[in-house]
């Protein structure tokens, strides 16, 4: 199995299955792996704060309140339902629908980097709105439709656990992992969006001014970095889901061999090789989801659009 991502993913799987054992246990077991949930969302983490970048700093918190609903919404009222519908109906389709949002996850990673490449400008159409509150539900729309995305592989994932609970008992593990991921990612967010703010605040007290000038500073970097961040972040994660997929329907050929691959480094680097042989496989999805992205860019391109 692969390493890194899926471990992770796993991990999150795990905690919520231990969720459903006890109604007593729940809400800390699911809150547990909703802390660790935050780590395989890191995408929409980093990508959130573009969302209200060059709105009006009076309106970024009510924005990402109105995105944080729209994720609980999309949990909640359209992917709990759903799951637990395929559970019922068609548990074998969990795997299939979890590698659909790796591909799409791995399309927006890469359509971005071609974009970059290419100077082309992903969003212009929403730089071309004049009227604020048109901008602030466009951004808003567009966070909420990345998040459904993210929010189906964690609930998915989740699920994949499950099968051996009772519905309610998977209906109250999925509710309270969607909530928990929801209020840590989200917080996240508040908190990053905000730092310039803080900095300003402490830099009217002479204590703390060098630390607030800095904080000021920094963000514009920040913001940069985290665009970075996660669009490496959706090729890594889109292309970790493949390869977790491809070897639940027996095609391990090459998850074993990117497994294999790390274990080796990892065995000769001493106590480094446990961050190595994640680093190897991390950077081996990343690179497996850019190629299939880059793939459906490229069919997509070939389909000929109406004028």
């Amino acid at each position: 199995m692969p390493g890194g991502l899926v471990a992770l993913l796993d991990d999150i799987a795990a905690m919520a299955k231990l969720s459903a054992a006890s109604l007593d246990d729940v809400a800390g077991a699911a809150g547990r792996a909703g802390a660790k949930a935050a780590g395989v969302v890191i995408d929409d983490t980093a990508v959130t704060p573009t969302y209200v970048t060059g709105l009006s700093p009076a309106r970024e918190l009510p924005i990402i309140w109105k995105i944080a609903k729209g994720s609980l919404r999309n949990k909640l009222l359209f992917l709990l339902p759903a799951a637990l519908v395929l559970s019922a109906l068609a548990p074998w389709a969990i795997t299939p629908i979890l590698m659909l949002g790796g591909a799409y996850l791995s399309f927006e990673g890469a359509e971005k980097i071609i974009a970059a490449l290419t100077g082309g400008h992903h969003g212009d159409a929403a730089a071309t709105i004049s009227d604020p509150k048109e901008l602030e539900d466009r951004q808003v729309a567009g966070a909420v439709r990345t998040d459904l995305i993210l929010s189906g592989e964690i609930m998915a994932i989740a699920l994949g656990e499950l099968g051996g609970e009772t519905l309610l008992n998977q209906a109250i593990a999925l509710a309270v992992v969607a909530v928990a991921i929801t209020a840590g990612v989200y917080g996240v967010v508040a908190l990053i969006v905000k730092m310039d703010d803080i900095g300003l605040h402490l830099a009217e007290r002479p204590a703390t001014r060098a630390l607030g000038r800095g904080l000021v500073a920094a963000m514009p970097r920040v913001l940069a970095a985290l665009s970075v961040i996660g669009t490496a972040a959706m090729l890594w994660v889109g292309g970790g889901i493949i390869l977790h997929g491809l070897e639940a329907f027996g095609l391990d050929t090459l998850p074993h061999a990117l497994h294999d691959a790390a274990h080796h480094v990892a065995a000769g680097l001493g106590a480094l090789g446990g961050v190595a042989g994640w680093l190897i496989t991390a950077a081996a999805s990343a690179l497996i989801g850019l190629a299939l992205g880059a793939a459906i860019v490229g069919l997509l391109h070939l389909v000929p659009r109406k004028h």
